[in-house]
């Protein structure tokens, strides 16, 4: 899973029915099309940068880190008619008149433009926080910002100087969605009042808003860090801690007890719409809810089946059930401390890197490291995430993981939870996304939820091919989280679509997987905030792996595992239907070049 903040403004998943059929180039008008295309892009680019500042501290450009994204309504429609214009100018560029390489990426911006701005209507801004993030951790976005120089915290400082104005303008949009009737469940809006009183310290140097302050680099003079410091304490006591306190009476008193008792999407405005865009939008398929709630039963039934078989390997007597309360309660399974739990987690991820070239033959050269979720999101948030690295390769990526209650967290997850969240599974799909050089910026940094979360549960079974699953737990837990993935599909869909209460798809969870029951409830409460977005998994895996099945099929001995995962790699994130036809492709063309070719 990405990092929650970089999912607000990232590339993300497209509607199927692209085409991609070739079509014959018009010699005469090709360049003037591939200048006004490649403009386009750039030029959209740096509106993405400029409108999202959030966004640019993500991807390593600093020009804009003193500042946030305006969330005044005045910008959001500016925002709004920006995008439609965008979609207008694309449309202008004469498609046929382009390389196969840009008619590819020309169509693939074009429709997630037309889903941006078919998106509008559902004016998503009447919500703009969850359990998991918003204004309320804007602190957070200091994890990826640098703090080398003086200019460096002066932008630090004009952020934190500003952040009233984006507190205000959050409450003003939460107003307008309790006016429309558009808000987040009070489930899950009971987590917040915590999260904003967090931000509520007595001490300045123990504000998480402090944090650059505590210690300075040497590139920074120590004639100047009194001055800073002075500065920082004076923002966080005056203007940034009194902006939380108001916040948090505003929450409290007005917000949280008008947001809705209902869970489902099809209870917002437009809802049942709302959700049957989200399904297409995160599967990049036309599957309906319906569909994919079958997909998902028939998945738990044949998961279920294979559990069976590793209780039996390993002696256990009693029942599934029993099986499951065995692997979230055993003390063998659980290390006591935070520390101790993240030790194993770094030794996870050195126990997998030697093993790569068995299913690779390239490896990024990005490198990436582990670290733990931050504190005070940690106790609502899921047992892991992904933080690209910057685009530019000034910061490396970071597998972060929760150490919130080490005593929930079994180390036979961690096999395949490393293998999905670091190497090979986002950490690889994102690095060499980046190293695509002639790609647009919007190609090289694209999520398609369907194709980067497909692949990452992919590469939790490439385990199997890298010797990593020789403990039956370890393939315990691999199957564990293919079910947890299996179960998503049946309880988001249910939840949205079905009638279903939190509390049935708890215990659907619960019955079905052996996570234990901290995990379950925050993944429930994420699927309840975030509809839709859980169902690009498990489709997403199931194509690329019917893609290995029949690519081993057709190609007999010519068939190579390293070169196979290298082939979905390298066209970075993509529709599932482009992924496809790519495979396809590579196939005929492993079909055609001479046997001793295979091997590179």
């Amino acid at each position: 899973m990405l990092r929650p903040l970089l999912l607000a403004v990232a590339l993300s998943t497209l509607l199927p029915g692209i085409s991609f059929a070739a079509t014959a180039p018009v010699a005469v008008s090709a360049n003037a099309a591939t200048t006004s295309l490649h403009r386009f892009f750039d030029e959209e680019w740096e509106r993405g940068l400029r409108e999202y500042p959030e966004n640019a501290t993500a991807n390593g450009d600093t020009r804009f880190n003193d500042r946030w994204t305006d969330q005044s309504l005045d910008a959001i429609h500016k925002r709004e008619a920006e995008d439609r214009d965008a979609l207008a100018r694309l449309k202008a560029i004469d498609r046929n008149a382009l390389s196969e390489a840009d008619r590819l990426n020309y169509d693939v911006y074009l429709w997630d433009l037309q889903r941006t701005v078919e998106r509008q209507r559902f004016n998503e801004w009447q919500r703009p926080l969850t359990q998991r993030g918003g204004v309320q951790t804007a602190d957070e976005i200091v994890e990826l910002m640098e703090f080398r120089t003086v200019k460096d915290y002066e932008d630090w400082l004009k952020r934190l100087d500003a952040l009233p104005t984006v507190l205000t303008q959050t409450e003003a949009l939460m107003r307008e969605g309790v006016k429309a009737g558009n808000t987040p469940s009070h489930v899950l809006m009971e987590r917040v009042p915590a999260q904003i009183r967090a931000q509520l310290v007595d001490d300045v140097t123990k504000s998480r808003f402090y944090q650059p302050f505590l210690k300075f680099p040497d590139t920074v003079p120590e004639a100047d860090r009194a001055r800073l410091r002075a500065r920082a304490s004076e923002l966080i006591r005056q203007r940034v801690i009194p902006a939380y306190r108001e916040f948090a009476t505003f929450f409290d008193t007005e917000y949280l007890p008008k947001t809705r008792t209902s869970i489902a999407a099809v209870d917002l405005p437009d809802g049942k719409a709302y959700y049957d865009f989200l399904a297409g939008y995160f599967t990049t398929t036309d599957l309906t809810a319906d569909q994919i709630h079958e997909i998902g039963l028939k998945e738990v039934a044949r998961i279920r089946g294979e559990m069976e078989k590793v209780k039996a390997e390993v002696g256990f007597k009693g029942t599934m059930q029993e099986f499951f309360q065995y692997l979230r309660t055993d003390p063998r399974f659980f290390k006591k401390t935070p520390d101790e739990l993240f030790e194993a987690y770094q030794a996870v991820a050195k126990r997998i890197d030697p093993e790569l070239v068995k299913v690779f033959r390239t490896i990024p050269r990005l490198p990436y490291g582990v670290r733990p979720i931050p504190a005070a999101s940690a106790p609502d948030t899921t047992t892991a995430y992904y933080q690209p690295g910057a685009s530019d390769g000034s910061r490396a990526g970071y597998y972060y993981v929760n150490l919130y209650k080490p005593e929930t967290r079994p180390t036979w997850e961690m096999v395949p939870l490393s293998l999905h969240e670091a190497v090979p599974g986002h950490h690889f799909q994102f690095a060499r996304g980046l190293e695509m050089q002639e790609a647009p910026m919007f190609r090289r940094t694209a999520y398609f939820v369907a194709y980067g979360e497909g692949w990452g549960l992919y590469a939790e079974r490439l385990g199997y091919d890298m010797g990593l699953y020789d403990d039956p737990y370890d393939r315990m837990g691999q199957l564990a989280y293919d079910m947890w993935r299996a179960v998503r599909l049946v309880v988001d869909t249910g939840m949205h679509a079905k009638g279903w209460s939190r509390d049935r798809a708890i215990e659907y969870f619960m019955d079905n997987s052996p996570k234990t029951r901290q995990d379950v409830v925050n993944e429930i409460d994420r699927y309840i905030s975030w509809p839709g977005q859980a169902l690009g998994y498990k489709i997403g895996q199931m194509k690329i792996s019917e893609l290995r099945e029949r690519s081993a099929r057709e190609l007999g001995d010519r068939f190579d595992l390293r070169d196979y995962d290298d082939a979905v790699l390298e066209t970075g994130s993509v529709p599932l239907s482009v992924l496809e036809k790519h495979i396809d492709e590579w196939i005929a063309a492993r079909k055609q070049a001479p046997a001793a070719a295979k091997a590179r």
